[in-house]
């Protein structure tokens, strides 16, 4: 069984489309891509985050040849263990570290670091792409997605039926993608808060985080923040930027941009993206998942 799958507004898991296939190949991937770019077409910022399986690498090539497709961050590691064994354990914090720095000198410091521990790992990760698994070259905003997790959590729980015969798992598919849908349509229709749950929980840790900076005016828009350690940031919040690059990358408030609305007394869900928000998080629901009727009442083809 192929899938595809994205997030919503909470964080949760959002299928956008399965198939039954014979075998998975290089045809059945690139038919896959065909039949749901029919159906979703080419999107702004649209992007694909998978484990860059060969085949997944090719159908995505032929089919949406303009789309960037980047690498989960947590397969490009297991990589990076099989191949370079004897360093890993002095690896895996700074790789994770360079592969979220949100600016070119932290991550330039960082790949100093790695190259301290094993020249061979640089060159290694040029011939994958910087631009495939790191937030500071990326070419698309992938708010915070850099994983292939919710398409693992989808996978585990098709396993289930993936003995079953071939109506009895369409069934318990569509049946799946109901109940999900259902749930979590009720879980945006009973939200009380402007943002979605996943994005509220990190503007709660940039607040905390931002308890201790101390906040100037430069402008109506403009701010000097200063953190604990003293490190000047600034913040313009007419354009959502911080010097920082979180704000603006994330497409959320960062602590600076939080001590700043914490000093003007503006709310935070108001600087998000559109797409954390409450309002999206209910129309990505608007659409329900209908049951079939039984299968006695099928207008089948002769």
């Amino acid at each position: 069984m192929l899938t595809a799958s994205a997030q919503d507004a909470a964080g949760k898991i959002f299928p956008l489309a399965y198939a039954v296939v014979d075998f998975e190949n290089d045809a059945s991937r690139e038919w896959f891509f065909e039949m749901f770019r029919q159906d979703f077409g080419e999107r702004e910022r649209m992007c694909i985050v998978s484990d860059r399986h060969a085949i997944i690498l090719r159908g995505a090539s032929i089919v949406y040849p303009e789309v960037s497709h980047c690498i989960c961050i947590f397969h490009l590691w297991n990589n990076i263990k099989k191949q370079f064994k004897k360093n890993h354990d002095r690896l895996r914090e700074v790789f994770f570290a360079m592969a979220r720095a949100y600016k070119i000198e932290d991550f330039n410091r960082l790949m100093e670091d790695i190259d301290n521990i094993d020249k061979r790992v640089r060159g290694y990760l040029f011939q994958v792409g910087y631009e495939k698994w790191s937030i500071v070259h990326s070419t698309v905003n992938r708010s915070m997605v850099m994983t292939s997790n919710i398409a693992e959590s989808l996978n585990a729980r098709k396993r289930e039926a993936r003995e079953l015969p071939i109506m009895s798992l369409l069934d318990y598919m569509m049946n799946l993608v109901m109940e999900w849908n259902n749930t979590n349509r009720m879980t945006a229709m009973s939200t009380f808060i402007g943002i979605g749950q996943k994005y509220h929980e990190v503007l709660k840790e940039n607040s905390y985080l931002s308890q201790k900076m101390t906040v100037k005016p430069s402008t109506d828009y403009v701010y000097v923040v200063m953190d604990a350690e003293q490190r000047r940031n600034i913040v313009c919040m007419q354009k959502r930027e911080c010097s920082c690059k979180r704000f603006q990358v994330d497409e959320i408030p960062c602590p600076h941009a939080m001590a700043v609305l914490d000093y003007t007394h503006m709310e935070a869900p108001k600087y998000c993206s559109a797409y954390y928000t409450k309002e999206y998080f209910k129309k990505t629901y608007e659409v329900p998942v209908n049951p079939l009727p039984n299968e006695t009442t099928w207008d089948l083809p002769t």
